[in-house]
């Protein structure tokens, strides 16, 4: 067979529909909506390509509308987790032989196709299933989704391309191999982009995987299968199950063929996870590869010379937006005592213009929080922070779960820099100011650099260029994706890789090339056209 030489299509970032009043994608998003609402779907796994229905199921419904019913999703247990991983072991051999460009070609598809014909759809789902609004569903569903399939491609690509010197007599190469065994890949709520890079990073690179979406984000998951087996995706290579921690823990981290988890969730749970992993160390083949992204503690700071108005739309949009359910959210501020006053009347002008309620309603820019369980945890925050002595909650505090979880947007002003609002990672739409006098500048910086133990996303407000360098310095490793007076949240995939350090994760950068090497396993290969003869070396001759 001919050797066919080829280029894959250059990576972009699909460009942002912003559905507005009157707009044909503002009309074709509501009509997905619509459709969607009035379907009742039942989700079931997908295991070596088979929809599987185990009869238990459990009912999808959108946080922000607690009595609407969705569909409903089958649970399954121990046994679909052996049989998912039989199936990704038995799809390994002819999937890691397919050639790359075959590989490649499965996925970029499936990003052309949730960029046509499954766009408004998989947006529509984000919305009611994860409760964003039409902006944050399309940022991740519709943009961030396709962009890591893209750039994924092409970084594989470069990669792949990266060869050794060699001489004239001496030809080396490096063959970059799959992992061996299976990846399980076990994505959060949050992020449908998310749920979608975990499985297809490592399954672009020739492994298997087995895969498990946090149950709210069920409701879209199915969908991205949906488009994976339109796109060509074979048998086994992706297998889909919905089943609890406990019983994908209890089989997978005991496999002997166990090579990796790409996961995306809690530090203490992927601190959990670790810990299984290292107990078990002697039953697995080799060493796993363990890439994870956790929580955030993430800072906005101000000096004296910062913009006003551009700290305080990034306190809101990056405390706010998604109700404060990124990995990246603003939740910690540092401002200094000079600019508080004017910061202070605008913050609370642009926080009474925000309105909060059902996805449908464009003009909400906050919906509801994710469960119940997220809800009162959110809320016992805020209470614990109303009766706290050095805590004045200066706007919002309020909440309602009559027809969904809805907690409105909540800011703290503390003069305790290490209030535990100030420490523990909330999730929710909560920010605590802390006000500094400007003269102490070097010392807040300390604090921000100790006062949490992640180190994920942080901003820095300022336009002298001297404190922008030495402050940039000094938080080296407070933040894994810093940002100069900007908001820190909303990473795009090619421009700015995510991810952080310390109890953060193991900061293998989604969105860049980082990330894909964890799931190779090269091979270096010498091939001499001239071998040896004899075992003397010249030195040994006598004279």
């Amino acid at each position: 067979m001919p050797k066919l030489f080829s280029n894959v299509p250059k990576a972009y970032n699909e460009p942002t529909k912003d559905y507005a009043p009157g707009s044909t994608d503002r009309l074709l998003l509501k009509k997905a909506l619509s459709e969607l609402k009035s379907t009742m779907v039942e989700i079931p796994m997908y295991i070596n390509g088979n929809p599987v229905y185990s009869g238990n199921k459990v009912r999808i419904f959108p946080p922000h509308e607690i009595q609407h019913t969705l569909g409903y999703y089958h649970k399954g247990g121990e046994s679909h987790v052996k049989m998912a991983i039989d199936a990704a072991l038995n799809a390994k051999e002819a999937w890691e032989s397919m050639d790359w460009r075959d590989r490649a070609a499965i996925f970029l598809k499936a990003a052309s196709l949730i960029s046509g014909k499954y766009r408004y759809k998989i947006v529509a789902a984000t919305m009611l299933g994860q409760s964003k609004s039409a902006h944050q569903a399309e940022i991740d569903a519709g943009n961030e989704l396709p962009d890591f399939l893209r750039y994924n491609v092409e970084y594989l690509t470069d990669i792949y391309e990266y060869q050794p010197k060699s001489t004239n007599h001496e030809w080396n190469r490096i063959q970059q191999r799959a992992l061996e065994g299976f990846v399980f890949a076990l994505s959060p709520f949050n992020f449908t982009a998310i749920g979608g890079n975990l499985p297809t990073a490592p399954a672009m690179a020739g492994n298997t995987v087995v895969w498990k979406a946090a149950e709210k984000q069920i409701y879209s998951a199915a969908i991205i299968m949906e488009i994976l087996m339109e796109a060509g995706l074979p048998p086994g290579v992706i297998n889909l199950v919905h089943v609890s921690g406990q019983d994908a823990g209890r089989i997978i981290f005991n496999h002997s063929e166990f090579a990796g988890i790409h996961y995306t969730g809690s530090t203490e749970v992927f601190q959990t996870i670790w810990k299984q992993i290292v107990g078990n160390i002697e039953r697995f083949k080799s060493y796993p590869r363990i890439v994870g992204e956790t929580g955030g503690k993430n800072f906005v700071l101000a000096h004296e010379s910062a913009g006003v108005a551009e700290v305080v739309t990034a306190i809101v949009r990056g405390g706010f937006e998604y109700q404060g359910q990124k990995c990246s959210a603003a939740s910690r501020i540092y401002l200094p005592t000079t600019l508080w006053p004017e910061i202070q009347s605008l913050l609370l002008d642009q926080l009474s213009r925000i309105k909060i309620g059902t996805v449908e309603n464009f003009s909400n820019f906050m919906n509801a929080v994710i469960d119940e369980k997220a809800f009162e945890k959110i809320v016992g925050y805020i209470e614990k922070a109303r009766k706290a002595e050095s805590c004045k909650i200066i706007y919002g505090g309020g909440y309602n779960k009559e027809t969904g979880y809805f907690i409105e947007p909540t800011v703290i002003l503390t003069t305790d820099p290490y209030y535990e609002t100030m420490r523990e990672e909330i999730f929710g739409p909560v920010v605590t100011i802390y006000l500094y006098d400007p003269n102490k500048y070097n010392e807040v910086l300390d604090l921000i650099d100790r006062t949490a133990v992640y180190g994920l996303t942080g901003s820095l407000f300022a336009r002298d260029r001297h404190v922008i360098v030495s402050t940039t310095h000094r938080l080296r490793h407070a933040a894994g994706n810093y940002y100069i007076n900007d908001k820190p949240t909303g990473a795009v995939v090619g421009r700015q890789p995510f991810g952080g350090a310390r109890g953060s994760g193991t900061n293998d950068k989604a969105g860049g090339a980082i990330n894909l090497y964890r799931w190779l396993s090269p091979r270096t290969i010498k091939e001499n056209f001239l071998p040896p003869t004899d075992f003397q070396y010249p030195f040994m001759q006598e004279e």
